[in-house]
């Protein structure tokens, strides 16, 4: 047998990987129903179902299973071989992270690493999820938030806890009402719908259990800055927003915070050997994170 559309084969992996056919289309940027049909062709070239659909989704049949453990294993090899072959030609890293950490942390530093590997093609990434860094071609990126992450390999860069900020008049409100009165009535800014750090900042300063709908999803940290300075809401920041802090555009509203947030270096599962992933993890390390 001869398969005539090797794509449908990686369309089928990142469906499987979501186990829903609408996230999958979003991250191929098709509609749902195109890559239904691909799905539907790849199942009659190969002459059996590779997904059982139901009315909640879609869920892996046995033989889909087993097809997707290929598969991953196929472009795993495919991409260390490229990786390998570029290896021989170029240096090049590429280091993803938010555009906040940076504008805020990192771009000050950076020219220190360019002045000493100036043999290594260096490319910021800027990344809004930091998730799937294989999928996104990420040698390392810059994660923040409490390393409880399986979906990479981790290390601790440098502490950075959470703490609620907000504009001058959530301040107000929290001095004349008191913490737990004022919180009960704020927007609380979010990076994304699955994120339980409000969550974590609520136990942590024993105020009632979080069971409210008045949130407000903004993926892009320096976005959520904003809308906190523009009074959309509150959100959970680090020192990384000290200058606002100092001049009196943003506030720090509790003392409690989220002591086990920091910075993360994450790496991709089963990453090829890198010498520049090494220097550049040696370098950033090395640094004071004041």
């Amino acid at each position: 047998m001869h398969l005539r559309h090797y794509d449908n084969l990686r369309n089928f992996v990142v469906a499987a990987r979501h186990e829903s056919l609408s996230s999958a289309a979003d991250e191929l940027c098709l509609t749902k129903g195109a890559l239904s049909h691909q799905i539907r062709n790849l199942e009659e070239e190969l002459g059996f179902t590779l997904f059982e659909r139901h009315s909640r989704g879609i869920r892996l049949s046995d033989k889909g299973r087993d097809l997707l453990a290929t598969c991953q294993s196929a472009f795993n090899l495919i991409e260390q071989k490229a990786n390998e072959l570029r290896r021989t030609t170029r240096q090049a890293l590429t280091i993803g992270m938010s555009t906040y950490f940076a504008s805020r942390w990192l771009s000050p530093r950076l020219m220190d690493f360019i002045r000493q590997h100036p043999d290594i093609r260096l490319r910021i990434q800027p990344m809004v999820e930091l998730f799937d860094l294989r999928q996104q071609e990420v040698d390392i990126a810059v994660r923040w938030g409490n390393g409880s992450w399986t979906d990479c390999r981790i290390q601790k860069l440098f502490d950075c806890p959470a703490w609620p900020t907000g504009n001058a008049e959530a301040m107000e409100t929290v001095e004349k009402l008191g913490l737990e009165t004022a919180f009960s009535g704020f927007t609380l800014l979010r990076d994304r719908e699955d994120s339980n750090a409000w969550s974590e900042w609520y136990k942590t300063a024993g105020l009632t259990p979080m069971d409210r709908a008045d949130t407000l999803i903004v993926p892009d940290p320096n976005v959520r800055v904003q809308a906190v300075l523009d009074g959309q809401g509150v959100a959970l920041n680090d020192n990384l927003i000290q200058q606002e802090i100092e001049e009196k555009r943003l506030f720090r509203l509790s003392e409690t915070e989220l002591s086990d947030y920091g910075y993360y270096l994450a790496y991709p599962n089963e990453a090829a050997p890198n010498d520049a992933i090494e220097l550049f993890d040696q370098w950033i390390r090395s640094l004071d994170p004041a």
